[in-house]
């Protein structure tokens, strides 16, 4: 009897049923209340410590093999091998080379820079002040020096504060009228890009860094370019000069890897 009025509520449920739609007939879809939704909240950006440190490239001396590219208005010179050699914070040297023979060298201070031309038999002494009236750009050594080694170019005061900003994390910076932003990575602490533009006339240098590779425990970029757009102060047209740096071999000693520079007697100084 179970068995049976089981079978007859199966018959019955079945009768009341609607009818199946044909083969090919689609349902629509269910309307849902969108009102009782939640919705998602905002993705959570990591902590942020608005207190860290970028990290930096420590070292007594660098040395380094180089190929470096440049390109002015005036001037286009294409990988040219380049010996780099820095005392931190004292002195920058450099020996360009083409077909094995020296053509030109330079020795950076916090004071001048000398370029002496071996070709021409010739060199050049400038103070910051010109070199930074010529690419209508303040220059100093610090800059230099840190542009080479990818290190802060001011360094960080305490009341200074990182912040996220999309990829990177972003210090910003002022000194005089110039605004220096650094682009720092979330999970290395290298400064990665830097941008500095002078507020009167919005000339800017763009830096990016890449191929950042572990030396003596710090992580160094062994590829940079350097970009500056400019409005001559001559013509009042905008101009650009790109350098680009990818070094060979990177060393961090603590021996003095020697800085010799002397100008010939009859190389003439140009003006």
């Amino acid at each position: 009897m179970l068995i049976t009025a089981d079978g007859c509520r199966r018959r019955r449920l079945f009768r009341n049923a609607p009818p199946s739609p044909p083969a090919d007939t689609v349902s629509a879809s269910p309307k849902i209340r969108t009102d009782t939704i939640a919705t998602a909240p905002p993705p959570v950006l990591p902590s942020i410590d608005p207190n860290a440190n970028v990290d930096q490239v420590d070292f007594a001396y660098l040395t380094a093999k180089s190929k470096v590219s440049f390109k002015s208005k005036d001037q286009d010179i294409n990988n040219a091998n380049v010996n780099l050699r820095i005392d931190k914070d004292s002195l920058i040297w450099l020996s360009v080379s083409g077909v094995g023979v020296e053509v030109a060298r330079a020795l950076i201070t916090k004071d001048s820079v000398v370029i002496m031309d071996r070709i021409h038999r010739e060199y050049s002494v400038f103070d910051y002040a010109s070199l930074s009236q010529r690419f209508n750009f303040n220059l100093d050594f610090g800059l230099i020096q840190s542009l080479l080694v990818g290190n802060l170019p001011l360094p960080k005061e305490p009341a200074q504060r990182v912040k996220n900003e999309k990829d990177f994390l972003l210090l910003r910076q002022r000194e005089g009228k110039v605004l220096v932003d650094n682009y720092i990575g979330e999970q290395n602490r290298k400064l990665k890009k830097l941008l500095v533009v002078e507020q009167p006339t919005k000339n800017s240098l763009t830096l990016d860094y890449e191929d950042f590779t572990v030396l003596n425990n710090f992580l160094f970029p062994y590829t940079s370019l350097v970009t500056v757009d400019y409005k001559s102060k001559n013509d009042g047209q905008p101009y650009q000069t790109v350098l680009r740096i990818r070094h060979n071999k990177v060393e961090l000693t603590d021996k003095n890897p020697g800085f010799p520079f002397s100008i010939p007697p009859k190389f003439q100084r140009r003006p």
